[in-house]
Parts: C-alpha cells; sequence; structure tokens
C-alpha cells in the first residue's frame, strides 16, 4: 500500500511503525490459527499465515529487534512444514505457535527505552519459546513452555473512550450540528404561513376579478379603467409568491439534507466495528476452554455492525464475563457432550446486528444450559419465596434470581466462575448503557442472552409525552409498551389503582405526582399509559399525552446542577423546544418510594358526575426549612399547599385565597401565629376555617395558649414525624380531594 492510504507517516518512529504492523499482523495470526484448528489447514490459509510471520520478521530486522526476527523465522518455518504437508497443526502444537504470537506482541508494545531491560528480564522464557516453536518445525517434541512472560499492556483491549479533550470537542461539534438541524426545520412555520398568505392573496386575487366584472357590468367607463388598472397590477403578485414560495421549500430541501448530513458525520466519528471490541475473544474462549480440559470456539457474526466506540468499550467486559460463564458454566467436558449426543466441541455465536434502529447483541451456546429446579432450590433455600411462590415461577421468573448479586449456582469458586458476583454487574452495565438484557435457558440444549443497546449515545430514540404542558422523553428501549386504557378498565384495590395488562394487576402511578408537578386529571374517557419496568417492578406510568417517537441529540446537563432526580440528560425537539430525558432506573426508586409512603394518588375520572378538586392548605412558617419540608410532604399526599413567611403574609393570604386548613408556627417576625388565629377566629367569613398549630413549644402552657386562641389541633415540631403531620391533617379536613 502506499503511504496516501495510510495518510503522513513521518511524524511515526520506525518503532511506531513496527508496532503498527506487528499488532495487525499479530491479529492475521491469531485468526488464522484458530480458524485452522476449527476446520483444517488449507494451502491458502497457511500461505496467508506465512505471508503475516514473512512481514514480522523483516520490519523486526528494520528495528534491529533480533529476538522477534527469530520467532516470526521459526513460526515461519512451521508453516512452511505445515504447507508441504510435512506437519500436522494439532492443538497443542497451536498453542506453541499462538505463544509465539503472544511475545511478538508483547514486542510490539515495548517503547524504546523498555525495550533492552524487558529482554534481560524474560531471556530464559523468550528462549523457551523460541526453542518449543523450533521443535515443531522440525518436527521434534516441542519441549513445555514456561509461564509466559508478563506483557507491560493488555495485548488485546476493546477501543478506549475517546480522550476527554476529544471528547468535548465531538460534543460541541455534535451540539452544533443539532442546533443546524433545528434552524433547518424551524424554517417549516414559515413555509406554513407564506402557503397561508398565498391562500388569503388568492381570496383577494378573486376578488378583485369579481369586482373588475361587476364595475364592467355598470357601464361606467373610468370606473371599469381603474378596475381594469387594479387586475393588471395584481396578476404578478400570484407567480411571485408561487415562485419564492417554491424556492424556500427547495432550499428548506437542501437545508434540511445537509444538516441531517452533518449530524450523520459527526456521529460516525464515534462509531467503529464491532469486530474491534470482540477480536480478542475467539482466542479467550478457546484458551479458556482448553484450561478446563473442553472443547469450546466462539463464531462471531456482524463484526462490521458499527457501534458507538464508547459503547464498545463500556461493553467489553460484560461480554467478556457472559462469554466466560458460557465456558465455565455452560460447556460440558468432550466426554459428557458425548453423552448427551453432542459433538465434542462445544460452540459460542456472538451475533451483533443493526435491529429497528438499535444495535442487538446474542449470545448463545450449545451447552448444558441452566438447571432451573436448582434455581429454585436455591430461592428457597435462602429465604426469597415461599414454597407456594416457588412452585409457581415460571422458567423466566426463576432465571431473573440470576441477576441478583452473590446469587449463584456454582458450588465452588474459582478465578473464572468468581463468587457469586457478575451477572447483576453486567445487567447494571448494560443499564447505564440505556440498554436492556435478558437470558434463556433450555436445559441440556444451551443458554442464550440477547442485548439491546442504542447505536450511540449521542443521539437516542426516545418516546416523547406530555405531563402538565411540558415535555418529557424516556429513551424508547426502556418502554415495554404504550397503551391507551379506558376509565372503566381501572379497578381499585386496597386504595392503589390498576389495571389487567395480560392477566397481570399493573398499577397506574401518575408521572406529574412522582416528578412532583401535581396532580394529574384524566381527560377524556382514555388514560395514555407507558410500560416501564420488569417483574415485580413493572408498573403504568400515566402521562398526559404521547407525541410519539423522536431522534434526539443528547446534550449533558450542566455539572453545577449535580446529579438531579428522575433526570439524566436533555435535548431539544425538532421546533427548538427543550426536552428532559428521564433516568428510568431513579424513576422506578421514586415510584418503590411513593409506594413505600402510602403516598400515591388516586386519578381524578373525567367521567366523573361532578369535578373533584384538591384541599387546599395555607403552610405559615418563617423557617424555610420546615415551610418547604411541610409543603413537600402535603404536596406529596395530594393536597394543594401555599406558604406564608410569617402572620402577617399569612393573614393577607387566608383572606385572599379559599383555604380548608391552615397549618402555623407560633414565633415568627411581625405576628405571631398565636395572633394569626385569633384573627381567624374573629372573622366573620374564616371563623370556622380549622388551623393546626406546628411549634417547637412543647410546654404545657404553650399548648393551652395555642388552644384558647382557637387553633383545632396542636403538634409539637420536636415529636412528630412524618405521618404524624400526615395523620393529623386527615383527622382535620381529610381525604386530599373534594
Amino acid at each position: 500500500m502506499s503511504q496516501d492510504q495510510f495518510g503522513d507517516l513521518s511524524q511515526f518512529s520506525m518503532l511506531d511503525l513496527f508496532r503498527m504492523e506487528a499488532e495487525g499482523q499479530a491479529r492475521t495470526l491469531t485468526d488464522g490459527l484458530l480458524a485452522m484448528e476449527r476446520g483444517g489447514a488449507s494451502a491458502d490459509a497457511i500461505d496467508v499465515l506465512m505471508r503475516a510471520a514473512h512481514s514480522i520478521k523483516g520490519a523486526a530486522a528494520i528495528v534491529n529487534l533480533d529476538v522477534a526476527v527469530q520467532v516470526a523465522h521459526a513460526m515461519e518455518d512451521a508453516f512452511v512444514a505445515a504447507q508441504n504437508g510435512r506437519l500436522d497443526l494439532t492443538p497443542a502444537r497451536i498453542d506453541v505457535l499462538l505463544s509465539g504470537v503472544d511475545l511478538i506482541v508483547q514486542f510490539a508494545a515495548l517503547t524504546e527505552d523498555s525495550v533492552d531491560a524487558w529482554m534481560a528480564q524474560n531471556a530464559a522464557a523468550i528462549t523457551a519459546a523460541i526453542a518449543a516453536i523450533g521443535a515443531i518445525a522440525s518436527l521434534q517434541s516441542a519441549p513445555a513452555l514456561p509461564q509466559a512472560a508478563p506483557s507491560p499492556v493488555p495485548a488485546e483491549t476493546a477501543p478506549a473512550p475517546l480522550p476527554p479533550r476529544v471528547s468535548q470537542n465531538y460534543d460541541k461539534l455534535l451540539a452544533l450540528a443539532s442546533e443546524s438541524r433545528i434552524n433547518a426545520h424551524q424554517m417549516r412555520p414559515l413555509v406554513e404561513s407564506l402557503q397561508r398568505h398565498k391562500r388569503n392573496q388568492a381570496t383577494v386575487l378573486q376578488a378583485i376579478e369579481q369586482l373588475h366584472e361587476a364595475v364592467l357590468r355598470s357601464g361606467d367607463a373610468a370606473l371599469a379603467e381603474r378596475a381594469s388598472q387594479l387586475l393588471h397590477k395584481a396578476a404578478p403578485l400570484k407567480q411571485f409568491v408561487i415562485g419564492h414560495i417554491a424556492e424556500i421549500e427547495n432550499y428548506e430541501r437542501k437545508v434540511l439534507g445537509v444538516s441531517a448530513a452533518l449530524v450523520d458525520e459527526v456521529l460516525a466519528l464515534r462509531m467503529r466495528p464491532f469486530g474491534d471490541g470482540v477480536h480478542a475473544f475467539p482466542r479467550m474462549v478457546r484458551d479458556l476452554a482448553r484450561s478446563l480440559g473442553k472443547e469450546a470456539q466462539l463464531l462471531i457474526e456482524g463484526e462490521d455492525t458499527l457501534v458507538d466506540r464508547d459503547i464498545l468499550a463500556r461493553i467489553e467486559s460484560p461480554l467478556n464475563h457472559m462469554l466466560r460463564n458460557a465456558v465455565d458454566h455452560g460447556m460440558e467436558t468432550p466426554a459428557e457432550r458425548a453423552a448427551a449426543g453432542k459433538p465434542p466441541a462445544g460452540t459460542i455465536r456472538l451475533e451483533a446486528r443493526h435491529r429497528a434502529g438499535m444495535l442487538n447483541i446474542e449470545i448463545g451456546d450449545d451447552g448444558r444450559g441452566v438447571d432451573l429446579e436448582r434455581i429454585r432450590a436455591n430461592v428457597l433455600a435462602r429465604g426469597m419465596a415461599s414454597d407456594a411462590m416457588a412452585a409457581a415461577m415460571s422458567s423466566a421468573e426463576l432465571l431473573e434470581f440470576l441477576f441478583l448479586p452473590a446469587f449463584s449456582l456454582k458450588e465452588t469458586t474459582s478465578v473464572i466462575s468468581g463468587r457469586g458476583v457478575g451477572l447483576d454487574i453486567v445487567q447494571q452495565v448494560i443499564r447505564e448503557q440505556n440498554g436492556t438484557v435478558r437470558i434463556e435457558s433450555q436445559p441440556g440444549l444451551g443458554f442464550r442472552t440477547s442485548i439491546t443497546l442504542p447505536l450511540t449515545q449521542s443521539i437516542v430514540r426516545a418516546l416523547v409525552f406530555d405531563v402538565q404542558g411540558e415535555a418529557y422523553a424516556i429513551p424508547i428501549v426502556k418502554v415495554e409498551r404504550v397503551l391507551k386504557i379506558p376509565q372503566s378498565g381501572i379497578s381499585t384495590l386496597e386504595n392503589k389503582q390498576f389495571f389487567d395488562f395480560g392477566g397481570e394487576h399493573l398499577g397506574l402511578v401518575p408521572a406529574a405526582q412522582v416528578l412532583e408537578l401535581g396532580q394529574i386529571e384524566a381527560a377524556g374517557d382514555e388514560l395514555a399509559v407507558l410500560v416501564i419496568g420488569s417483574g415485580q417492578r413493572r408498573y403504568a406510568l400515566v402521562v398526559d399525552a404521547i407525541r410519539g417517537e423522536h431522534s434526539l441529540a443528547v446534550q449533558a446537563l450542566d455539572p453545577i446542577f449535580g446529579k438531579m432526580r428522575d433526570i439524566s440528560s436533555a435535548a431539544l425537539l425538532d421546533d427548538g423546544a427543550p426536552v428532559l430525558i428521564l433516568d428510568v432506573a431513579d424513576l422506578l426508586l421514586s415510584i418503590d418510594k411513593l409506594l413505600h409512603e402510602g403516598g400515591l394518588h388516586k386519578l381524578a375520572g373525567a367521567n366523573a358526575t361532578e369535578r373533584r378538586r384538591s384541599r387546599r392548605v395555607l403552610v405559615v412558617d418563617d423557617s424555610l426549612t420546615v415551610r418547604e419540608m411541610e409543603r413537600k410532604l402535603l404536596l406529596g399526599r395530594g393536597y394543594q399547599v401555599d406558604v406564608a413567611i410569617d402572620g402577617i403574609d399569612g393573614w393577607n393570604a387566608v383572606r385572599s385565597g379559599d383555604y380548608d386548613l391552615v397549618v402555623t408556627d407560633v414565633d415568627m417576625p411581625r405576628m405571631d401565629g398565636i395572633d394569626l388565629v385569633a384573627l381567624i377566629r374573629k372573622d366573620i367569613d374564616l371563623h370556622k376555617l380549622p388551623v393546626m398549630i406546628v411549634s417547637y413549644k412543647d410546654r404545657p402552657e404553650d399548648r393551652a395558649r395555642g388552644m384558647a386562641a382557637g387553633a383545632d389541633y396542636y403538634l409539637t415540631k420536636g415529636s412528630f414525624h412524618d405521618e404524624t403531620l400526615l395523620d393529623a391533617v386527615f383527622d382535620l379536613i381529610g381525604d386530599p380531594l373534594i
């Protein structure tokens, strides 16, 4: 290849160039040796290996790496012997040749300053490896290899994430590209307004023509002349508008095309072939299986599938873990496989495909699968379910236990199988990338893992919906179903609302309450619902309206905000309007908390005979902390809450608002709570309004003074907790909704 194909190489040292060539040829050698082990050695395949070894030998000679020259030369001799039919490349001999590949990779990782020291430190191992390779090339028994020389860097790694500065520049570039796309979309309202102008103009021109005809019929020559002149001057306006609208529409199409192409090109900068992140796995599977006395091969499909390089780097560890599990837990020994009617060598398939705008990764093996009854027994032994519950669990429900921390079916621990830690971490990493993982097992036939991920973290396909007039979004991969639930399909049990979802009672949760936006009131005869979560934590999130599916350019929130509860990031819609992207994991925790506290609102049905409203509470306290705490407690239970900062402010508020309850402190500037209670009791319109005093003063005389002033309830701040306050409010005014 010419230098032009690689770009300007003048900035690299000769050792750098050797490193680049050696790494590429080492990968060719590894892939070729594993392919020959699986399917035998063809003359063409061996020829490729000979050329790779020869290229490494020549490159190593240029940089004076004599030891690397010797290793490559010995490997080349072995391939010549195999090509001439004098050498059978058995798995044991391939082990020796792969050890030579490992040495070459380690040579390539050395810096100029470290070459001599590393060579001296590993001289014995290097000499033994060269002797072993030379022995098989000369058809002698290969001496046992010593422990492999330590590699100064990992020989095979997934693509590293972009450096911070490059990543920041990329983020800025993507933000500009996204803004360009938004600006292009904002031309559409202008075009539509011009279309409306054209229709209005056509009406005016038609009226002028009708006027002209009426004047002609009148017989007034002077007026007819003026009408003709007006008609003549108006005629060009029609063509002018039509022509310019066509030009603007054409310009809009071009701008949209360019902006979309710009976004695509920016995204392409981050994309890497899936094979770049997984090319080391076949060797790992092969070596691990041999170390366990098993035979296994990994077949990779979809190596050219493009993936965001950051996602590729982050899923390398989960994929590695799943493959090691497949070999250690799933694969039988050759004897066990033969007894089960299977070929001696097990097969694992790793496949990557783009499906429905997402990255789908499948890992499947033909091993023993998972013993579901062992899972059931383990669940019972750990006290995680009753006998009846465990007996009724489906296969899918039992497999979900494998994702729990420290849940393992392995009776002994090892470096390979771990100590019961693994699948929970796999699931966590995949979820952090806005993905999902699902597992299936057929006992005796195999195990399958399906992972679904966004193609990139920069653009997310999301479902956009409205809550209390604001736009929110959830990554589409996190939404199981989108439904319309009729009011007649809603049931209530133990003060909780639900509907039947395929035989499951699925709880209804108002999105407005979870996001602390107030109470949602269902409009019309149906509820718009998003089904999120899984297993026992699957909920139906009730929203105002569904806008539809959008591709959103993700914008990170400013670090000044820290981690915002329930929110992961933001984006701009095509019309430039902001949309917050929800963190579904956080959202599920918030829902769990609401359910645990018993503060879930009921949905107000639109078909009720009388519109229900929330009871209004006025909180009066000069302490910001206390005031806000009480406001949130009451708001979370479903009450409508206003606040006042002292007695005067509270008195002005209570006279101008229609409140069902006043909650007031005692010690406040300008007017204390006792005086406020007294004023309320003297007012002809307010004297029956319930008032609760919440004070730090807990002496009997303080309580007596408050009750004497007319308070209905006296609660001390030092002793009450959340439910105490809410129970007291309920005692005074009842349910939040009237």
